[in-house]
């Protein structure tokens, strides 16, 4: 009865992952930082773009890189991973999941914390905690990426009013500029070398950084590059718009930060204090944890807690 107890967990947490990933690749590209992957219009690349560097199998044991290969979401979920340069394989990622959720979910069986809504919330939370480090990763990588595009675009425009080909200019910039986006850089320039088309480089470049302003440089680069112009020019005016509209969104974070510090507070405080109480008075917090309504109450309030916190999130999330 155990087993199969264990391995209808684990057909549950392969199941969630999958709609869970799914669905939060519909919110996810929703634009902004985490716009959707793609050419310069949005759409996916090409079936036969080519693929000039190694890929990353997705996992060692034959029989889970097979079963994994059937499902739609694993494409989304690698995607992520490489946005994200985590060296996990896609095989150790779903068995993390997998393993998280199972084992939440049996403690919660042992435990005998079964009410209607505490073991499935329980253990989508636990089981999706790997996907939201992997999204919060590719976030703060985007972010330094932004930060740090304006820069090189100024480095690229001087290298080209200094008469160095756009080549030349990429490889410099790419030696110059700082981790991460000197990784994708000198991406882009391998696969140039490597035969592919500066055109087909760059919009190989806007697919694996979907930010706004680098496909705003991959298509200022193709139209000067079929109808001509003073790309330097072109480029000192798009790093100049890049760099007012980060300084606007550091306005906008520093205005937002004591709602969100307030609201980061106000969900950490009930748990500090909980956790204070059980180390001090055992006995009073043992009546809430052992009384036959606890768990719903425990329940009902770590409920609200996700609730308040999130609804706070929303409301100092200013969209620029």
């Amino acid at each position: 009865m155990l087993i199969l107890l264990v391995i209808l967990l684990f057909i549950a947490a392969f199941l969630t992952a999958s709609l869970a990933v799914g669905a939060a690749s519909v919110l996810v590209g929703s634009g902004g930082l985490l716009a959707p992957a793609g050419g310069l219009d949005g759409s996916l690349p090409p079936a036969e773009t080519p693929l000039l560097l190694r890929q990353q199998p997705l996992s060692t044991i034959s029989v889970w890189r097979q079963l994994l290969a059937r499902f739609d979401f694993v494409k989304i979920l690698e995607k992520r991973l490489a946005e994200a340069e985590l060296k996990w394989s896609m095989g150790r990622t779903t068995l993390m999941i997998m393993l998280l959720g199972s084992a939440v979910a049996a403690l919660l069986f042992a435990l005998d914390w079964e009410p209607l809504l505490t073991a499935p919330l329980a253990f989508a939370a636990i089981a999706l905690a790997p996907y939201f480090y992997v999204l919060h990763k590719r976030k703060k990588r985007f972010l330094q990426m932004e930060l740090q595009f304006s820069d090189a675009l100024d480095s690229l425009s001087r290298a080209l009013r200094a008469g160095q080909t756009f080549a030349a200019g990429m490889e410099l910039v790419s030696r110059e500029c700082s981790e991460p986006l000197a990784q994708e850089l000198r991406r882009t320039c391998s696969e140039w070398k490597l035969g592919l088309a500066w055109d087909q480089a760059l919009e190989n470049f806007a697919v694996r950084v979907p930010l706004l302003e680098i496909r705003l440089f991959v298509a200022a680069v193709i139209l000067q590059n079929r109808f001509g112009g003073k790309l330097n020019e072109i480029l000192e005016e798009l790093a100049k718009t890049i760099r007012d509209s980060v300084a606007l969104q550091g306005e906008l974070r520093a205005v937002s930060a004591q709602g969100r510090l307030t609201g980061a507070v106000l969900t950490l405080l009930p748990v500090v204090l909980a956790v204070i109480m059980f180390f001090t008075n055992p006995s009073y917090m043992g009546m809430l944890l052992w009384h036959p309504y606890s768990k719903y109450l425990i329940t009902g309030a770590l409920a609200c807690l996700a609730l308040g916190h999130f609804a706070i999130q929303r409301i100092v999330d200013i969209k620029t």
